[in-house]
């Protein structure tokens, strides 16, 4: 590749500055914030891709994509320029870039003191490189010492990424590593850089395969460096600064789209194994998944409909019902509905050569096209090869939410699982429709997924308009948190993976995508003992998507009650997560509303505890929950760190009291999970442990966790129908509440906004622990048998 090395400066806009490197290629200063700031070359002065579906601010994009010159949704404050015989600056009050001969930047950040600080630097020697006869592109960055990176999205591996090269190239791969395989299924080229002063996000809005280098190589002729290839496509990257390693989260996710606020149902058990709709009597074995989970009292709201249910000799068939396996889907589905359960149905965006509508489709143009002739292009699916449907092309979405509605909603299935949509089309030249304007599958090849899942998305709401939709993709890009919750992908079966998903689930959150998941008990490979199953299961209940998911190679299936032993235990699990579902969904709202991770790693609400750093196997549920999983086989008590606060930390069962910012080791016998508790906290908490339903869940309780000595805290809990958008309205309940304690008192007021009645009147409140302060609710003295706050009746 060649080196861009010399620059002059030719244009300049309100928004912008133009350089001429090389006499050939632009460089593009964007000035979109006022700690937002975006670099785009282009080649040759064109573009190699016009256009992008990542960059949401504000709205979502058009289907055909949002055009790169699209400054919308941003401020485009005012800016400043300084221009010396060797640099050039471009100065907000907040961020500054200058731009050296030969080409390279060198980044400042403003603090709190109104000084300028080092932030980021390229590599001063071949910072930027372009294929000078096609694709590829690279960007160099200098690496400091004192740099922690973090992101990408769903990585194998610790969660903090020093050292390691990685590459992004979706792939479907079943029964991973968790520690060591890469790619995985997901395309999200986004780093956060922590230091103690800083951090910053940088954001690669180039969808064709890539690769990351942070520190893994080293070549003599350079000083520490970073790197960022593509394949093909364009270098457009945004670089932007956070105090801290949320600020830069929530800003990622500010600029690629809002978190989609889903049905309170999706937060319940979700059922699901290959097992039950590979097996020739599909029908019964989900029916009487329904009984199984009555007699054995556990809890659920919905099951997976595991793609066996489409297939024709033991091949998978999208759209096509197997009628000897499920003779009458409507009365299965109704039968799901009568027992408070809904459905989610598992759907390839490929079809096989022999598919009963292949040809009809093929003749459609609806599929992606061969790159030497205009027949459709062929990949290897599903034993066999298959080609894959062109969502560029709007007869194709219009093809498939047809199918979405006719075979699926129509037949009272809920939900869409958007599974093995990777797109594993290896020709890169092959050809999709754009939507008008050809494009090659190399630069979009992550779009694919994300038009897939908008297209589902779609089909629902235009079939049930009054209800939130749920949606499940398993692959995608930055900007799928728009649209689906998300999972792991087929994971294997080791203790190794419980430990390690929890970790790609909580790189997943600092990468924008809150609402994730693993398949728990694992995928692949054999059944799990009984207890890493119920490790597993302790974990998966504080992962916002809870699914129980198995293959497994011994041609087992993981349910609740594969163990009779310990049941008990994984039914305590289940119950403690129906008992939270108040909690879960008030993170739900404020992950949509305010852009809060749901799952959070210790240092993300405490930067100032160098050991919160360390990796470990502790997440953060909302701010308030710190989960101890246990992750090796036989322990059985617990050693945690507590994050160092100013107000220290509860045990859950016991309510003992510790301060923050030391070690202590709990009791883990095999039927609990390790739990601590903010103190200052308040947890809502429900009583209704079974299915949801917002008019029988007649009871709240809110179970305060006072500060020792003084202090004040706040904590909010969101309530509405679960499934309307009334909430858009206002009909919906915001309940805040501020307590206020002191030496000998504590002082809990209520303040309500919205205009929803949930079926519950009267919220009890609890103190954890024997707490003897005297308790004040809204000023009025009560005793703790009768500690409670009435909710006004609605005119």
């Amino acid at each position: 590749m060649k080196t861009l090395k010399n620059w002059i400066v030719d244009k300049q806009s309100a928004h912008h500055l133009e350089l001429l490197a090389d006499n050939q290629h632009r460089v593009c200063l964007y000035v979109l914030e006022e700690n937002l700031f975006r670099v785009l070359i282009k080649r040759k002065g064109a573009l190699a891709l016009d256009r992008t579906w990542s960059i949401a601010p504000k709205q979502d994009v058009p289907w055909e994509g949002r055009h790169r010159d699209d400054l919308s949704g941003f401020s485009c404050p005012a800016w400043s320029l300084e221009q010396q015989d060797e640099t050039v600056t471009i100065s907000t009050e907040q961020l500054r870039v200058t731009v050296h001969q030969p080409l390279w930047l060198e980044w400042h950040y403003r603090n709190e003191a109104g000084d300028w600080q080092p932030l980021a630097s390229d590599r001063s020697t071949s910072a930027y490189l372009l294929n000078a006869h096609g694709d590829g592109v690279a960007h160099y960055l200098s690496r400091r010492k004192d740099e922690r990176f973090y992101g990408l999205g769903e990585k194998a591996g610790n969660l903090q990424r020093n050292g390691k090269r990685y590459e992004m190239r979706n792939l479907d791969a079943m029964g991973y590593n968790a520690v060591s395989t890469d790619p995985l299924y997901k395309h999200i080229p986004f780093t956060i850089t922590r230091r103690d002063d800083v951090s910053y996000g940088l954001f690669y809005d180039n969808l064709s395969s890539c690769w990351l280098d942070l520190g893994n190589e080293i070549d003599n002729y350079h000083t520490a460096y970073r790197r960022w290839q593509a394949e093909a496509g364009d270098i457009d990257y945004y670089m932007f600064t956070g105090k801290r390693v949320l600020d830069v989260t929530k800003a990622f996710v500010r600029l690629t789209g809002k978190t989609l606020f889903g049905p309170k149902w999706s937060l319940g058990y979700s059922g699901s194994t290959m097992h039950y709709t590979d097996a020739p009597d599909a029908q019964n074995q989900l029916m009487n998944f329904i009984r199984l989970c009555e007699e054995h009292a556990i809890p659920c709201d919905s099951f997976q409909l595991s793609s066996g249910y489409t297939s024709i000799n033991g091949k998978r068939y999208v759209f096509n019902w197997n009628y000897d396996k499920v003779p009458q889907p409507k009365v299965m589905s109704r039968a799901f509905h009568d027992a408070g359960l809904k459905l989610a149905a598992n759907i390839k965006p490929c079809l096989l050569q022999d598919h009963p509508r292949y040809n009809e489709v093929a003749e459609k143009g609806l599929f992606i096209r061969d790159s030497e002739t205009n027949v459709p292009e062929r990949s290897s699916f599903w034993d066999d090869e298959g080609s894959n449907l062109d969502f560029t092309n709007p007869q194709t979405i219009q093809w498939w939410q047809d199918g979405v509605t006719t075979q699926l909603l129509e037949m009272g299935i809920d939900s869409t699982w958007n599974d093995n949509n990777e797109f594993e089309v290896w020709d890169g030249e092959a050809r999709c429709h754009g939507f008008g304007q050809e494009i090659a599958i190399k630069h979009i090849r992550p779009v694919m997924p994300l038009l897939m899942m908008r297209a589902s998305m779609e089909a629902q709401q235009r079939f049930a308009p009054e209800k939130r939709p749920y949606l499940i993709s398993r692959s995608g890009c930055a900007g799928m948190q728009r649209y689906v919750q998300t999972w792991s992908g087929d994971n294997r079966t080791n203790w190794d993976t419980l430990r390690y998903n929890t970790r790609m689930g909580l790189g997943m959150s600092l990468s924008g995508l809150f609402n994730v998941g693993h398949d728990v008990g694992g995928f692949s490979g054999d059944k799990p003992d009984a207890e890493l199953f119920v490790r597993w299961v302790q974990n998966g209940v504080m992962h916002p998507r809870f699914t129980i998911h198995s293959w497994n190679d011994d041609h087992t299936v993981n349910e609740p009650w594969m163990y009779p032993g310990v049941t008990p235990a994984i039914r305590g699990a289940i119950e403690l997560r129906y008992r939270l579902l108040p909690y879960f969904y008030t993170l739900l709202w404020q992950a949509h509303a305010d852009d809060e991770p749901m799952l959070r790693p210790t240092f993300l609400d405490h930067e100032h505890d160098e050991q919160t750093f360390e990796e470990c196997d502790d997440f953060l549920l909302g701010r308030d929950i710190l989960v101890a999983s246990v992750v090796e086989e036989g322990q059985r008590q617990r050693r945690v760190w507590l994050p160092d606060n100013e107000t220290g930390w509860y045990d859950f069962y016991t309510h003992e009291w510790f301060s923050g910012g030391q070690w202590i080791t709990r009791d883990a016998p095999l039927e609990k999970l390790p739990l601590l508790v903010r103190a200052g906290a308040g947890l809502p908490l429900s009583e209704r442990i079974t299915h949801v339903s917002a008019e029988k869940d007649t009871t709240r309780e809110l179970k305060l966790f006072p500060v020792k000595g003084t202090g004040t805290t706040t904590g909010m809990l969101f309530e509405d129908d679960g499934e309307s958008w009334n909430y858009q309205q206002g009909n919906a309940l915001w309940l805040a509440w501020e307590m206020r304690c002191s030496a000998s008192a504590i002082h809990v007021n209520f303040t309500r906004k919205g205009h929803y009645q949930p079926a519950w009147h009267k919220l009890a409140v609890t103190l954890a622990g024997n707490d003897p302060r005297t308790l004040f609710i809204d000023g009025k003295e009560v005793s703790r048998d009768d500690a409670h706050f009435c909710l006004p009746t609605l005119q």
